[in-house]
């Protein structure tokens, strides 16, 4: 099942992107409370998505999660993804976990 399903099998109202390009129209579009996404994405990969997400001031505060199962990661594409304001999370993430990690980040998300 994907994190999708499971979070509006929860009461999440969830939109996806195939591609990097799709999630920043969509992002831009509709404001997004928080975003989860993959680091291994078609043609533009999580890293590169999140760079051009926060380059829009609009978008620092949204809480951001990349989640990879690559667990031989780089440190220094970790140590980017924090210093960008997002937080990296290691598959398998289980239902618990994603439903956990949804609530912490729509509990802190920073209004304005």
């Amino acid at each position: 099942m994907t994190f999708a399903r499971m979070l509006e099998l929860e009461g999440y109202l969830v939109r996806t992107a195939k591609n990097a390009e799709i999630g920043l129209r969509e992002a831009r579009a509709t404001r997004p409370d928080a975003i989860i996404l993959d680091l291994r994405m078609p043609l533009v990969d999580g890293l590169g998505f999140l760079r051009r997400f926060r380059s829009d001031d609009d978008h620092r505060s949204v809480p951001v999660t990349i989640v990879t199962g690559d667990y031989f990661l780089d440190d220094r594409v970790s140590a980017e993804v924090r210093a960008l304001g997002a937080n990296l999370k290691f598959k398998p993430l289980w239902l618990e976990d994603l439903v956990g990690l949804a609530k912490d980040m729509l509990s802190t998300k920073v209004t304005h």
